[in-house]
Protein backbone atom coordinates (compact mmCIF):
# COMPACT_ATOMS: atom_id res chain seq x y z
CA UNK A 1 0.00 0.00 0.00
CA UNK A 2 1.18 3.60 -0.89
CA UNK A 3 0.60 5.96 1.96
CA UNK A 4 1.04 9.58 2.51
CA UNK A 5 3.29 10.55 5.04
CA UNK A 6 0.05 12.06 6.97
CA UNK A 7 -1.24 8.17 7.13
CA UNK A 8 1.83 6.96 8.03
CA UNK A 9 2.78 9.54 11.24
CA UNK A 10 -1.23 8.20 11.58
CA UNK A 11 0.36 4.42 11.69
CA UNK A 12 3.19 5.38 13.60
CA UNK A 13 0.90 7.37 16.25
CA UNK A 14 -0.21 3.66 17.11
CA UNK A 15 2.80 2.48 18.83
CA UNK A 16 4.92 5.54 19.24
CA UNK A 17 3.79 8.84 21.40
CA UNK A 18 5.15 12.26 20.10
CA UNK A 19 8.35 12.56 18.71
CA UNK A 20 6.62 14.42 16.04
CA UNK A 21 9.39 15.91 14.16
CA UNK A 22 10.82 12.43 13.67
CA UNK A 23 8.16 10.56 12.08
CA UNK A 24 7.68 13.09 9.52
CA UNK A 25 11.11 13.24 8.45
CA UNK A 26 10.75 9.12 8.27
CA UNK A 27 7.40 9.72 6.36
CA UNK A 28 8.74 12.15 4.17
CA UNK A 29 11.66 9.81 3.27
CA UNK A 30 9.50 6.74 2.80
CA UNK A 31 6.99 8.72 0.41
CA UNK A 32 9.64 10.02 -1.81
CA UNK A 33 10.71 6.27 -2.51
CA UNK A 34 7.13 5.15 -3.87
CA UNK A 35 7.52 8.67 -5.60
CA UNK A 36 11.13 8.07 -7.03
CA UNK A 37 9.90 4.68 -8.20
CA UNK A 38 7.15 6.46 -10.34
CA UNK A 39 9.78 8.42 -12.24
CA UNK A 40 11.19 7.42 -15.65
CA UNK A 41 14.33 5.51 -15.39
CA UNK A 42 17.00 7.81 -16.12
CA UNK A 43 15.58 10.25 -13.77
CA UNK A 44 15.19 7.64 -11.09
CA UNK A 45 19.21 6.74 -11.05
CA UNK A 46 19.60 10.47 -9.96
CA UNK A 47 17.60 10.75 -7.12
CA UNK A 48 19.43 9.12 -4.17
CA UNK A 49 17.58 9.15 -0.52
CA UNK A 50 17.88 11.93 2.31
CA UNK A 51 19.66 10.10 4.50
CA UNK A 52 18.76 10.90 8.44
CA UNK A 53 20.45 11.08 11.92
CA UNK A 54 17.86 10.60 14.75
CA UNK A 55 19.61 12.76 18.37
CA UNK A 56 18.27 11.83 21.66
CA UNK A 57 18.11 9.68 24.75
CA UNK A 58 17.60 6.23 24.87
CA UNK A 59 14.21 5.13 25.51
CA UNK A 60 12.24 7.69 23.23
CA UNK A 61 11.37 5.82 20.45
CA UNK A 62 14.39 5.88 17.32
CA UNK A 63 14.37 2.71 17.17
CA UNK A 64 10.61 1.58 17.11
CA UNK A 65 10.28 4.52 14.37
CA UNK A 66 12.72 2.76 12.22
CA UNK A 67 11.70 -0.96 12.92
CA UNK A 68 7.48 0.23 12.56
CA UNK A 69 8.07 2.25 9.46
CA UNK A 70 9.97 -0.58 7.73
CA UNK A 71 7.33 -3.07 8.83
CA UNK A 72 4.31 -1.13 7.82
CA UNK A 73 5.82 -1.38 4.30
CA UNK A 74 7.05 -4.71 4.49
CA UNK A 75 10.64 -3.52 3.64
CA UNK A 76 14.20 -5.33 4.46
CA UNK A 77 15.39 -3.69 7.70
CA UNK A 78 18.22 -4.47 9.99
CA UNK A 79 19.51 -2.43 12.99
CA UNK A 80 23.02 -2.53 13.68
CA UNK A 81 25.43 -0.95 16.44
CA UNK A 82 28.33 1.04 14.98
CA UNK A 83 30.82 0.11 18.14
CA UNK A 84 30.38 -3.19 17.05
CA UNK A 85 32.50 -2.63 14.35
CA UNK A 86 36.58 -2.19 13.73
CA UNK A 87 38.46 -1.02 10.37
CA UNK A 88 39.94 -2.64 8.47
CA UNK A 89 42.41 -4.48 9.07
CA UNK A 90 41.78 -4.52 12.98
CA UNK A 91 39.67 -8.21 14.04
CA UNK A 92 36.06 -7.65 14.28
CA UNK A 93 33.47 -6.82 12.15
CA UNK A 94 34.06 -5.38 8.42
CA UNK A 95 31.05 -2.74 7.91
CA UNK A 96 29.73 -4.22 4.55
CA UNK A 97 28.32 -7.22 7.03
CA UNK A 98 25.16 -4.59 7.22
CA UNK A 99 24.79 -4.69 3.72
CA UNK A 100 25.31 -8.95 3.70
CA UNK A 101 22.92 -8.78 6.79
CA UNK A 102 20.15 -6.19 4.88
CA UNK A 103 20.55 -9.13 1.85
CA UNK A 104 19.21 -11.99 3.87
CA UNK A 105 16.99 -10.20 6.07
CA UNK A 106 15.22 -9.17 2.18
CA UNK A 107 15.34 -12.93 1.22
CA UNK A 108 13.89 -14.34 3.90
CA UNK A 109 11.15 -11.42 3.22
CA UNK A 110 10.64 -12.35 -0.47
CA UNK A 111 10.92 -16.13 0.37
CA UNK A 112 8.01 -16.02 2.53
CA UNK A 113 5.88 -13.82 0.31
CA UNK A 114 6.72 -16.27 -2.69
CA UNK A 115 5.94 -19.50 -0.53
CA UNK A 116 2.43 -17.90 0.93
CA UNK A 117 1.48 -17.43 -2.23
CA UNK A 118 1.47 -21.44 -3.54
CA UNK A 119 0.75 -22.85 0.06
CA UNK A 120 -2.65 -23.57 -1.23
CA UNK A 121 -1.34 -25.99 -3.74
CA UNK A 122 1.29 -27.18 -1.32
CA UNK A 123 -1.27 -28.32 0.97
CA UNK A 124 -2.74 -30.79 -0.59
CA UNK A 125 0.59 -32.74 -1.88
CA UNK A 126 1.46 -31.95 2.38
CA UNK A 127 -1.83 -33.66 3.38
CA UNK A 128 -1.25 -36.34 1.00
CA UNK A 129 2.43 -37.05 2.06
CA UNK A 130 1.33 -36.91 5.70
CA UNK A 131 -1.61 -39.33 5.42
CA UNK A 132 0.76 -42.03 4.01
CA UNK A 133 2.89 -41.52 6.98
CA UNK A 134 -0.69 -41.77 9.11
CA UNK A 135 -1.54 -44.89 7.03
CA UNK A 136 2.03 -46.18 7.51
CA UNK A 137 1.99 -46.24 11.35
CA UNK A 138 -1.87 -47.02 11.73
CA UNK A 139 -2.01 -50.17 9.16
CA UNK A 140 -2.31 -53.01 12.22
CA UNK A 141 -5.14 -51.30 13.21
CA UNK A 142 -7.03 -51.85 10.65
CA UNK A 143 -8.91 -54.99 11.56
CA UNK A 144 -11.87 -56.17 9.09
CA UNK A 145 -12.05 -53.14 7.27
CA UNK A 146 -10.97 -52.94 3.66
CA UNK A 147 -8.06 -50.97 2.67
CA UNK A 148 -9.58 -47.80 1.12
CA UNK A 149 -12.17 -47.76 3.90
CA UNK A 150 -9.83 -47.39 6.69
CA UNK A 151 -7.58 -44.45 4.89
CA UNK A 152 -10.28 -42.84 4.24
CA UNK A 153 -11.58 -42.82 7.29
CA UNK A 154 -7.82 -41.73 8.71
CA UNK A 155 -7.63 -38.93 6.36
CA UNK A 156 -11.19 -37.71 7.74
CA UNK A 157 -9.99 -37.97 11.25
CA UNK A 158 -6.47 -36.53 10.52
CA UNK A 159 -8.81 -33.29 9.21
CA UNK A 160 -11.22 -32.90 11.89
CA UNK A 161 -7.33 -32.99 14.25
CA UNK A 162 -8.29 -35.54 15.92
CA UNK A 163 -4.57 -37.38 15.17
CA UNK A 164 -3.07 -34.02 16.25
CA UNK A 165 -1.03 -35.08 19.03
CA UNK A 166 -0.35 -38.83 17.48
CA UNK A 167 3.87 -39.17 17.54
CA UNK A 168 4.70 -40.57 14.02
CA UNK A 169 8.39 -41.08 12.08
CA UNK A 170 8.95 -39.06 8.85
CA UNK A 171 12.19 -37.98 6.59
CA UNK A 172 12.73 -33.96 6.89
CA UNK A 173 15.50 -32.34 4.80
CA UNK A 174 18.94 -31.78 7.09
CA UNK A 175 19.71 -28.43 6.86
CA UNK A 176 23.49 -27.67 6.95
CA UNK A 177 24.44 -25.22 9.89
CA UNK A 178 25.76 -22.25 8.76
CA UNK A 179 29.43 -21.76 9.71
CA UNK A 180 31.46 -18.40 9.72
CA UNK A 181 34.65 -18.95 8.13
CA UNK A 182 36.37 -15.49 10.24
CA UNK A 183 34.81 -13.24 12.51
CA UNK A 184 32.51 -10.40 10.92
CA UNK A 185 32.23 -12.38 7.33
CA UNK A 186 28.79 -13.27 5.99
CA UNK A 187 27.67 -17.13 7.56
CA UNK A 188 27.81 -20.02 4.46
CA UNK A 189 26.85 -23.83 4.72
CA UNK A 190 27.80 -26.24 2.40
CA UNK A 191 24.84 -25.89 0.47
CA UNK A 192 25.89 -22.77 -0.39
CA UNK A 193 29.45 -24.02 -1.92
CA UNK A 194 28.80 -26.52 -3.55
CA UNK A 195 25.29 -26.39 -4.79
CA UNK A 196 23.42 -29.10 -6.65
CA UNK A 197 26.88 -31.13 -6.36
CA UNK A 198 25.18 -33.07 -3.59
CA UNK A 199 21.81 -34.25 -3.09
CA UNK A 200 19.81 -32.76 -0.03
CA UNK A 201 20.56 -35.04 3.26
CA UNK A 202 17.39 -36.22 4.91
CA UNK A 203 17.20 -37.34 8.58
CA UNK A 204 14.35 -38.97 10.34
CA UNK A 205 12.55 -37.58 13.48
CA UNK A 206 9.97 -38.45 15.06
CA UNK A 207 6.83 -35.63 16.09
CA UNK A 208 3.48 -34.84 16.41
CA UNK A 209 0.79 -35.51 13.87
CA UNK A 210 0.60 -31.73 13.52
CA UNK A 211 3.84 -30.32 13.89
CA UNK A 212 4.82 -33.22 10.60
CA UNK A 213 2.17 -31.64 8.35
CA UNK A 214 3.87 -27.87 9.11
CA UNK A 215 6.79 -29.34 7.96
CA UNK A 216 5.97 -31.04 5.03
CA UNK A 217 3.98 -27.94 3.84
CA UNK A 218 7.30 -26.07 4.46
CA UNK A 219 9.18 -28.20 2.23
CA UNK A 220 6.47 -28.47 -0.25
CA UNK A 221 5.75 -24.82 -0.40
CA UNK A 222 9.66 -24.83 -0.83
CA UNK A 223 10.00 -27.23 -3.82
CA UNK A 224 7.44 -24.83 -5.97
CA UNK A 225 9.32 -21.46 -5.50
CA UNK A 226 12.08 -20.62 -7.88
CA UNK A 227 15.19 -20.23 -5.72
CA UNK A 228 17.00 -18.20 -8.54
CA UNK A 229 14.10 -15.68 -9.07
CA UNK A 230 13.22 -15.31 -5.04
CA UNK A 231 17.61 -14.08 -5.02
CA UNK A 232 16.58 -11.61 -7.96
CA UNK A 233 13.66 -10.20 -6.07
CA UNK A 234 15.80 -10.34 -2.89
CA UNK A 235 18.91 -8.15 -4.44
CA UNK A 236 16.65 -5.33 -5.90
CA UNK A 237 14.02 -5.35 -2.65
CA UNK A 238 17.31 -4.76 -0.39
CA UNK A 239 18.60 -2.31 -2.87
CA UNK A 240 15.21 0.05 -3.92
CA UNK A 241 13.32 -0.71 -0.28
CA UNK A 242 15.84 -1.46 2.04
CA UNK A 243 16.37 0.07 5.54
CA UNK A 244 19.37 0.33 7.64
CA UNK A 245 19.12 1.37 11.18
CA UNK A 246 22.61 2.26 12.61
CA UNK A 247 22.50 2.77 16.36
CA UNK A 248 24.85 4.68 18.74
CA UNK A 249 27.07 6.53 16.11
CA UNK A 250 27.84 9.11 18.62
CA UNK A 251 29.87 6.18 20.21
CA UNK A 252 32.61 6.45 17.23
CA UNK A 253 32.15 10.26 16.63
CA UNK A 254 34.93 10.78 19.00
CA UNK A 255 38.27 12.30 16.97
CA UNK A 256 41.67 10.64 16.40
CA UNK A 257 42.51 7.12 17.49
CA UNK A 258 43.04 6.70 21.15
CA UNK A 259 43.91 3.40 21.31
CA UNK A 260 42.06 0.22 23.56
CA UNK A 261 38.29 0.44 23.41
CA UNK A 262 38.49 3.09 21.35
CA UNK A 263 40.40 1.89 18.51
CA UNK A 264 40.65 4.00 15.71
CA UNK A 265 36.52 5.14 15.62
CA UNK A 266 37.84 7.83 13.02
CA UNK A 267 38.24 4.39 10.82
CA UNK A 268 35.09 2.80 11.15
CA UNK A 269 33.52 6.42 10.04
CA UNK A 270 36.06 6.35 6.84
CA UNK A 271 35.27 2.50 6.50
CA UNK A 272 31.24 3.45 6.57
CA UNK A 273 31.66 6.29 4.25
CA UNK A 274 31.40 4.78 0.88
CA UNK A 275 28.55 2.18 2.32
CA UNK A 276 26.34 5.07 2.71
CA UNK A 277 27.68 7.00 -0.49
CA UNK A 278 26.85 4.02 -2.51
CA UNK A 279 29.38 1.19 -3.46
CA UNK A 280 28.58 -2.39 -4.52
CA UNK A 281 28.74 -5.29 -1.93
CA UNK A 282 29.05 -8.55 -2.74
CA UNK A 283 26.79 -10.76 -0.69
CA UNK A 284 25.75 -14.62 -1.55
CA UNK A 285 22.46 -13.61 -3.10
CA UNK A 286 24.24 -11.35 -5.25
CA UNK A 287 26.12 -8.17 -5.87
CA UNK A 288 23.97 -5.28 -3.76
CA UNK A 289 24.22 -1.18 -4.68
CA UNK A 290 23.97 0.61 -1.45
CA UNK A 291 22.97 4.23 -3.55
CA UNK A 292 19.52 3.70 -3.03
CA UNK A 293 18.86 2.27 0.14
CA UNK A 294 18.15 4.63 3.06
CA UNK A 295 20.25 4.98 6.00
CA UNK A 296 18.80 6.06 9.75
CA UNK A 297 21.48 6.76 12.26
CA UNK A 298 20.66 7.58 15.64
CA UNK A 299 22.17 8.49 19.06
CA UNK A 300 21.83 10.50 22.51
CA UNK A 301 25.35 12.86 21.61
CA UNK A 302 24.94 13.52 25.44
CA UNK A 303 29.67 13.71 24.88
CA UNK A 304 29.71 14.05 21.15
CA UNK A 305 28.14 16.05 19.00
CA UNK A 306 27.00 15.15 15.09
CA UNK A 307 29.52 18.09 14.02
CA UNK A 308 32.19 15.45 15.64
CA UNK A 309 31.68 13.20 13.04
CA UNK A 310 33.89 13.67 10.01
CA UNK A 311 32.37 16.18 7.17
CA UNK A 312 32.49 13.56 4.54
CA UNK A 313 30.24 11.43 7.16
CA UNK A 314 27.84 14.35 7.81
CA UNK A 315 27.04 15.28 4.06
CA UNK A 316 25.49 11.80 3.80
CA UNK A 317 22.90 12.35 6.37
CA UNK A 318 21.31 15.52 5.36
CA UNK A 319 18.61 15.31 7.75
CA UNK A 320 19.08 15.92 11.45
CA UNK A 321 16.18 15.49 13.88
CA UNK A 322 15.98 15.55 17.58
CA UNK A 323 13.81 13.26 19.60
CA UNK A 324 12.89 14.79 23.37
CA UNK A 325 12.82 13.68 26.86
CA UNK A 326 9.42 12.10 27.94
CA UNK A 327 7.32 13.64 29.72
CA UNK A 328 4.68 12.68 32.65
CA UNK A 329 1.82 13.11 29.54
CA UNK A 330 3.83 11.12 27.24
CA UNK A 331 3.87 8.42 29.92
CA UNK A 332 0.18 8.14 30.55
CA UNK A 333 -0.65 8.48 26.48
CA UNK A 334 2.03 5.33 26.38
CA UNK A 335 0.03 3.55 29.07
CA UNK A 336 -3.35 4.18 27.69
CA UNK A 337 -3.47 5.02 23.72
CA UNK A 338 -0.96 2.76 22.53
CA UNK A 339 -1.50 -0.78 20.68
CA UNK A 340 -0.61 -3.52 22.87
CA UNK A 341 0.08 -1.08 25.93
CA UNK A 342 1.83 -2.24 28.73
CA UNK A 343 -1.58 -2.26 30.60
CA UNK A 344 -2.99 -4.53 28.05
CA UNK A 345 0.07 -6.77 28.08
CA UNK A 346 -0.35 -7.51 31.70
CA UNK A 347 -3.53 -8.37 31.66
CA UNK A 348 -3.20 -10.64 29.51
CA UNK A 349 -0.47 -12.13 31.07
CA UNK A 350 -2.43 -12.54 34.18
CA UNK A 351 -5.73 -13.77 32.57
CA UNK A 352 -4.04 -16.77 32.05
CA UNK A 353 -4.31 -17.17 35.65
CA UNK A 354 -7.43 -15.90 35.83
CA UNK A 355 -7.14 -12.27 37.22
CA UNK A 356 -9.05 -9.70 35.46
CA UNK A 357 -6.17 -6.80 35.63
CA UNK A 358 -7.91 -3.27 35.98
CA UNK A 359 -6.14 0.17 36.30
CA UNK A 360 -7.94 3.37 37.35
CA UNK A 361 -6.58 6.61 35.49
CA UNK A 362 -5.11 7.72 39.07
CA UNK A 363 -2.97 4.64 39.07
CA UNK A 364 -2.11 5.10 35.31
CA UNK A 365 -1.64 8.70 36.51
CA UNK A 366 1.08 8.13 39.40
CA UNK A 367 2.58 4.94 37.51
CA UNK A 368 3.43 8.04 35.07
CA UNK A 369 4.78 10.15 37.81
CA UNK A 370 7.33 7.97 39.41
CA UNK A 371 8.54 6.68 35.94
CA UNK A 372 9.36 10.41 35.45
CA UNK A 373 10.38 10.93 38.57
CA UNK A 374 12.81 7.89 38.58
CA UNK A 375 14.49 8.75 35.19
CA UNK A 376 14.90 12.39 36.26
CA UNK A 377 16.89 11.12 39.69
CA UNK A 378 18.70 8.13 38.25
CA UNK A 379 19.91 7.07 34.75
CA UNK A 380 17.08 8.70 32.12
CA UNK A 381 16.10 5.46 30.28
CA UNK A 382 12.89 6.71 28.78
CA UNK A 383 9.94 4.50 28.38
CA UNK A 384 11.81 1.34 29.52
CA UNK A 385 11.59 3.10 32.69
CA UNK A 386 7.56 1.36 32.47
CA UNK A 387 9.21 -2.40 32.00
CA UNK A 388 11.17 -1.66 35.64
CA UNK A 389 8.25 0.36 37.58
CA UNK A 390 5.24 -2.35 35.74
CA UNK A 391 7.64 -5.44 37.09
CA UNK A 392 7.82 -4.14 40.61
CA UNK A 393 4.15 -3.22 40.40
CA UNK A 394 2.56 -6.71 40.10
CA UNK A 395 5.15 -8.43 41.35
CA UNK A 396 3.47 -10.13 44.11
CA UNK A 397 0.38 -10.62 42.24
CA UNK A 398 2.85 -12.07 39.46
CA UNK A 399 4.49 -14.69 41.93
CA UNK A 400 1.60 -15.74 43.60
CA UNK A 401 -0.94 -16.35 41.31
CA UNK A 402 -1.70 -20.04 39.94
CA UNK A 403 -4.48 -20.25 38.20
CA UNK A 404 -5.89 -22.48 41.05
CA UNK A 405 -8.98 -20.15 41.77
CA UNK A 406 -11.60 -18.91 40.17
CA UNK A 407 -11.71 -15.43 38.43
CA UNK A 408 -11.21 -12.55 40.54
CA UNK A 409 -11.11 -8.80 39.30
CA UNK A 410 -7.93 -6.94 41.01
CA UNK A 411 -8.50 -3.26 40.78
CA UNK A 412 -5.05 -1.20 40.89
CA UNK A 413 -6.24 2.33 41.88
CA UNK A 414 -3.30 5.06 43.16
CA UNK A 415 -2.96 4.13 46.49
CA UNK A 416 -1.92 0.24 45.30
CA UNK A 417 0.91 1.68 43.15
CA UNK A 418 2.01 4.32 46.17
CA UNK A 419 2.27 0.41 48.62
CA UNK A 420 3.82 -1.92 46.04
CA UNK A 421 6.15 0.84 44.45
CA UNK A 422 7.37 2.27 48.15
CA UNK A 423 11.02 0.39 47.95
CA UNK A 424 11.61 2.27 44.07
CA UNK A 425 10.47 5.72 45.63
CA UNK A 426 11.56 5.61 48.97
CA UNK A 427 15.12 6.72 48.59
CA UNK A 428 14.76 8.52 44.73
CA UNK A 429 16.11 11.59 46.56
CA UNK A 430 19.44 10.32 47.67
CA UNK A 431 19.91 8.22 44.55
CA UNK A 432 21.63 11.04 42.67
CA UNK A 433 24.61 11.13 45.46
CA UNK A 434 24.76 7.46 45.58
CA UNK A 435 28.15 6.34 43.57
Amino acid sequence: MNYSPRQIVQQLDKYIIGQDEAKKAVSIALRNRYRRSQLPPEVREEITPKNIIMKGPTGVGKTEIARRLARLVKAPFVKVEATKYTEVGYVGKDVEGMIRDLAECAYRLVKAEKEEEVRWKAAAAAEQRVHKILCEAKKNERGELAKEVFDTQLLEGFRKGQYDNFVVEMEVVDEPKELELAPGTAAISIGNIFGDMFPQRKKKRKLPLKEAYQIALDEEAAKLVDDDAVKEEAVRRAENDGIVFIDEIDKIAGKGNRGGADVSREGVQRDILPIVEGSTVVTKYGPVKTDFILFIAAGAFHVAAVEDLIPELQGRFPVSVELKSLTKEDFVRILTETENSLTFQYSKLLSVDNIDLQFDAGAIERIAEVSVELNATSEDIGARRLHTVMEYLLEDISFNASGDYPTFTLNIDRRYVDEHLAKLTGDRNLKKYVL
